[in-house]
């Protein structure tokens, strides 16, 4: 860990300094986020939704660079892309007729089959696994400023609309009852949730966002048992993974994304396995005496 903070003070290595922020800053709003995820159960619709976002920034990468759109940065492809795939998803699952697992099934390999055959039609050589798995340490000074612009969107919306939310992650029943409109605010958490997933692409790549949104909320379910506290528990073991994550894979030389996620599965199942074993030695304790008996 003295290596990792000695690199973090050198004035040279200003890619960590950002990957390190970008950590920190992102964390809030998957902790924020990921709880509702979470709760609301639907983390498939979050990995379908990041899936899509590969078509985004396909699309932008190919208009900019073979259509001269300097504008089109992939991150705008991205966030366009997400809001899409989630308002689709989200008009589906609200409206339509069809399965929904079939409609979602089905956007998550459109969106990936999109993407790489945009990047195969740029100009140039575009390695895919970069977007795929991630890498923190690429996050420059200009991402920065986007993901805390991201953030503070995502977070400030979260917070504000927080009891409508609440209501309807636990009672969309009763709360469709007292006149709130489900079906606004299901679509808005969506959109939220396709912007977290935005920011997660950049710190773990486009496979493993479900596993960064979901598991430090499903860590801090074993200990809180309040929304609100579990959102700030959450943001702390994320925070946690994305740092020791990425000194561990600073000092050993290993990929930052992939790092980061086994961490924090490592971290669920151990309190996974803490939570269930006394309960198992009690529930043969019982049956021991009752046979005993």
């Amino acid at each position: 860990m003295g290596e990792f903070l000695r690199a973090l003070a050198d004035p040279d290595i200003a890619f960590l300094r950002y990957a390190f922020l970008a950590g920190l800053l992102a964390s809030v709003a998957f902790g924020v986020i990921g709880t509702y995820v979470v709760v609301r159960r639907i983390s498939y619709i979050a990995g379908a939704i990041s899936h899509c976002v590969l078509g985004g920034i396909g699309a932008a990468l190919y208009l900019q660079k073979a259509r001269g759109l300097e504008w089109c940065d992939p991150m705008l492809g991205a966030v366009v892309s997400a809001l899409l795939s989630a308002i689709v998803i989200g008009l589906v699952s609200m409206y339509a007729s069809q399965r929904e697992d079939t409609v979602i099934g089905s956007l998550w390999a459109t969106g990936m089959a999109v993407g790489l055959l945009f990047l195969a039609r740029t100009p140039g050589y575009i390695d895919p696994m970069s977007y795929l798995f991630g890498s923190i340490l690429l996050i420059s000074k200009t991402d920065l400023f986007v993901v805390a612009g991201l953030d503070a969107a995502v977070v400030a919306t979260g917070v504000f609309f927080y009891n409508k939310f609440l209501a309807l992650c636990f009672d969309e029943e009763f709360t469709r009852l007292r006149g709130v409109r489900v079906g606004f605010y299901y679509m808005l958490l969506l959109c939220l949730t396709a912007l977290t997933v935005v920011l997660l692409v950049r710190v773990v790549g486009i496979v493993m966002v479900i596993a960064l949104l979901t598991l430090p909320s499903a860590v801090a379910g074993q200990f809180a048992r309040r929304l609100w506290h579990m959102m700030l528990l959450s943001i702390f073991f994320c925070a946690v993974f994305n740092i020791a994550g990425l000194a561990i894979s600073y000092i050993h030389e290993l990929p930052s994304g992939p790092t980061i996620i086994v961490l924090a599965a490592a971290t669920y199942l151990a309190v996974l396995a803490g939570s269930r074993i006394p309960n198992l030695l009690r529930g043969r304790g019982r049956k021991s005496r009752a046979i005993a008996k």
